[in-house]
């Protein structure tokens, strides 16, 4: 069954992505010799044109985060694997596929600025305003959760601390061996990646990284603060760049081993997983909205358009090189999605600690078909998730900058917006409700949150289209309508829940008034004869 569910999702992306991809490709004009900003505005500190490969990296790395994992285990586990895996393919082809890739091509044709500046030029400075601040709200809470996360994962393995810090200080060294001293990317490339994976193996043998790297939650939190803090205000190829690149090959060869388990372990492991467990959970949750909110970044997320429109669009080259680094990346994560959905598939049932636990454990037994060991399989397993949230972190923070600075009309620099999200994202990590975190509090709302951003970014890519491009966009707000209608049942589901606490009580219901006023913004904004 793995290798069935596997051959599906290669052929199903192959030609979405030959096809479905052309065809954005011819809808939206793409130009190899049009100017891009990256290349017009360039300042090497955020527009800094990349190579292809080395964006590609960034970009998938960044919007991977632990969604493509975390979110088809979790499902899988309430709902079966058969409704999650088919959510994952059409979801990736038709949904997150064409949030990810518009975004990234309505930013380039927009000077590189965010969606929020779609929205402004083309619904109104008033939906401007909201969405800006709906995003950065939600983008402090993803760097409260993944720093916790990360500085979690740090203390609970040093040799994950030990080569996720040495990613961070060769990232450096390459981004200066390529921009200043003109080196061979290729060379450059050959020479970390031996260095960093061995880093891993050595880290896992080593008394002195057990020792010397065995620090406490708080000294990690202090170390990621640092860190980025640096990477929301260095320039791009110095730091976030390079490291994203490099983070990347990690991810893919995770991703090799995922491949390789799921194609010629498809014998050797037996499926515990029902297929489907029925339309209501054994807690009481109906399959819809519950199965489109908790796949998440595994079939569409609105954190992707903040990242395309955020920190891609700056460093993009050339326009064609859209089509795989916007949609390309989507159904690369679809694939990661289908590996995290098989580690569950052969467990039948989450284990104790998590997704992360029940990915790295089937990770390292992908991995003992090509001769490693299953408990560097799994370590690996561990490296390449926490690669997921460590990028994602840093891209981010660097995005709740540039949201903040778009919020102020540029009045902030970039130090002082990076400080106010950085302090606001550590306030909901330090301050308790009792014993609870405030980000604990408002992460169960998260998932909602987070699909409400892709339908309103689809939203803002559908008026553009209509209005400035004077073309149907029937395949944009199909998608749109499915998304807005079904963050909206959750969150007036979550309202009408009697467990539901006054703190996400109030979340919601300021979430379900900033959607109602863009949708009247956008409804007058469709209106206008142009």
């Amino acid at each position: 069954m793995l290798l069935t569910l596997f051959v599906i999702t290669l052929v199903c992306f192959a030609l979405a992505y030959k096809f479905y991809g052309g065809f954005q490709s011819r809808y939206y004009g793409l130009d190899p010799n049009r100017t891009t900003p990256a290349t017009e505005l360039q300042d090497n500190i955020d527009y800094c044109p990349a190579h292809p490969a080395v964006l590609m990296g960034h970009h998938f790395a960044s919007i991977a985060g632990a969604g493509p994992v975390v979110g088809p285990i979790a499902a899988a586990a309430m709902l079966g694997w058969l409704p999650t895996f088919c959510w994952i393919i059409i979801g990736c082809i038709f949904f997150g596929g064409v949030h990810d890739m518009g975004a990234l091509v309505a930013s380039i044709r927009h000077k590189g600025l965010s969606i929020g500046e779609v929205v402004r030029q083309w619904i109104g400075e008033r939906g401007q305003k909201l969405f800006l601040a709906f995003t950065w709200v939600s983008l402090t809470l993803v760097v409260a959760v993944f720093l916790e996360l990360a500085a979690q994962t740090f203390a609970a393995d040093p040799a994950v601390a030990f080569t996720a810090s040495l990613y961070i200080g060769m990232a450096m060294v390459f981004g200066i061996a390529i921009y200043r001293f003109g080196m061979s990317l290729k060379i450059s490339t050959i020479i970390m990646l031996p260095i960093l994976f061995g880093s891993l193996v050595f880290g896992l043998e080593s008394p002195w990284v057990q020792t010397t790297f065995a620090a406490s939650v708080d000294t990690w939190r202090i170390f990621l603060i640092v860190y980025i803090f640096a990477a929301s205000i260095l320039p791009v190829w110095l730091l976030l760049q390079p490291r994203d690149y490099l983070a990347s090959y990690m991810l893919y060869f995770s991703v090799f081993l995922g491949g390789v388990g799921m194609i010629f372990g498809g014998a050797s492991y037996e499926v515990k997983l029902p297929a489907f467990k029925g339309f209501v959970t054994a807690n009481g949750e109906y399959l819809w909205p519950l199965l489109f909110i908790t796949v998440a970044c595994g079939a569409i997320s609105g954190f992707h358009s903040l990242v395309a429109s955020g920190t891609t669009s700056k460093q993009l080259t050339r326009e064609t090189d859209a089509v795989p680094v916007g949609y390309g990346a989507m159904l690369l994560e679809g694939v990661v999605g289908v590996i995290a959905l098989g580690t569950i598939m052969m467990s039948g049932e989450m284990l104790k600690g998590g997704p992360t636990v029940v990915y790295g454990q089937g990770l390292g037994q992908f991995a003992t078909l090509v001769g490693i060991s299953p408990r560097l399989g799994t370590a690996i397993g561990l490296l390449a998730l926490n690669s997921f949230i460590l990028t994602s972190l840093d891209t981010a923070t660097r995005l709740a900058r540039y949201q903040l600075q778009e919020f102020t009309g540029m009045s902030l620099n970039k130090y002082l917006a990076t400080g106010i999200s950085v302090g606001v994202a550590l306030a909901l990590i330090f301050y308790k409700a009792g014993n609870v975190a405030a980000w604990q509090l408002i992460w169960p709302i998260f998932g909602a949150s987070n699909q409400l951003v892709a339908a309103i970014g689809l939203l803002a890519l559908g008026v553009w289209v209509i209005r400035a491009l004077k073309k149907s966009a029937a395949f944009i707000m199909y998608p749109m309508g499915f998304m807005l209608v079904t963050t909206i049942v959750a969150l007036v589901q979550t309202l009408l829940n009697p467990k539901t606490n006054m703190v996400v009580f109030g979340v919601d219901i300021i979430l379900l008034v900033l959607t109602l006023l863009l949708l009247k913004e956008a409804y007058n904004a469709l209106k206008q004869k142009d």
